[in-house]
């Protein structure tokens, strides 16, 4: 699913779309440059989730952990991980395992060591704007995609 996203408000529509299509115990990948919109993403499936607390990237902790009902959302960011070993070190399969959705900006630097995404979203900068691809890496992943492709709010011509 291709998508134009315009500005930051409509990152964060995105992000509330795709919390009402969760079920619990999703990997997402967020891909894209620094500055590109993944945490505003998140922010907004967060907000989706009725979270109404500040958002941050969690550049420098690793992990920030959302304890939500009905569902946990564990928000990684790995642009500082060295090694994806340091994740095994962490018990990333400990956050992974039950009905936590967890979202991993930066998952190129986890490789080997991640679970398989159900779900991956990657932003580029187009000028002010952002394009962003939506694709499904699991049957979960195939059913969000087609209940965003379902919602139709975003696509582009």
């Amino acid at each position: 699913m291709q998508l134009h996203i315009e500005n930051e408000v409509a990152m964060e529509q995105l992000g509330n779309m795709i919390a009402a299509c969760l079920k619990g115990g999703e990997i997402i990948y967020l891909k894209g440059e620094l500055g590109a919109g993944k945490t505003t993403l998140t922010r907004g499936l967060l907000r989706g989730l009725g979270y109404s607390g500040t958002v941050k990237s969690p550049t420098y902790t690793l992990v920030e952990n959302y304890e939500l009902s009905p569902v946990a959302v564990y928000h990684f960011d790995l642009y500082r991980l060295n090694d994806p070993e340091e994740l095994e070190d962490m018990g990333i399969r400990d956050y992974c395992q039950g009905q936590a959705v967890c979202l991993f900006e930066w998952p190129e630097r986890g490789t080997g060591v991640l679970p398989d995404a159900d779900l991956m979203v990657a932003i580029s900068h187009a000028d002010s704007a952002r394009d962003v691809t939506v694709s499904a890496g699991s049957a979960s992943g195939n059913i969000m995609l087609g209940n965003l492709a379902d919602a139709d709010v975003f696509a582009s011509p």
